[in-house]
């Protein structure tokens, strides 16, 4: 696997931890979008793409997020202990859309966007700075 695009959009926020969005591409086939750049205690880390858990309410059906307490179609009151936990113990209340499968995997491309990412704020410095954008024609050209 070869990393051979990444796009990063810094986000401007002084006080928040997230710091930037990217895009990478593989093999310049593959692209996963909405990565996100945090930085942590340790230094900068990668989130990968992640959506909300959720569940069904008992009485209508109805989609609910895991940490609401009544349904958002019928208003049913939803049981308190809906939320799964993590093999560390913790609360799961998102899961991965993609996600390395290895430890070599997730290096790669922790390295990759990190590097990326410091080019892109060494950029940021300079005058006439303008961000790159997402959605270009070669970004959307299969769809």
């Amino acid at each position: 696997m070869e990393i051979t695009e990444v796009r990063v959009k810094l986000i401007d926020n002084k006080d928040e931890r997230l710091k930037a969005f990217c895009s990478i591409t593989i093999d310049d086939d593959f692209v996963i979008r909405d990565i996100k750049i945090i930085e942590g205690t340790n230094g900068y880390f990668v989130a990968m793409p992640s959506r909300k858990m959720s569940d069904h309410c008992n009485k209508c059906g109805g989609k609910n997020h895991l940490r609401a307490r009544f349904c958002n179609n019928c208003g049913a009151s939803l049981p308190e202990n809906r939320v799964k936990m993590d093999a560390k113990g913790r609360v799961k209340l998102h899961a991965d859309i993609a996600h390395p499968i290895n430890a070599s995997c997730r290096q790669k491309i922790q390295e990759k966007v990190e590097a990326s990412f410091k080019e892109e704020l060494e950029k940021s410095k300079q005058p006439g700075y303008k961000p790159i954008e997402f959605d270009t024609p070669s970004d959307e050209s299969t769809h």
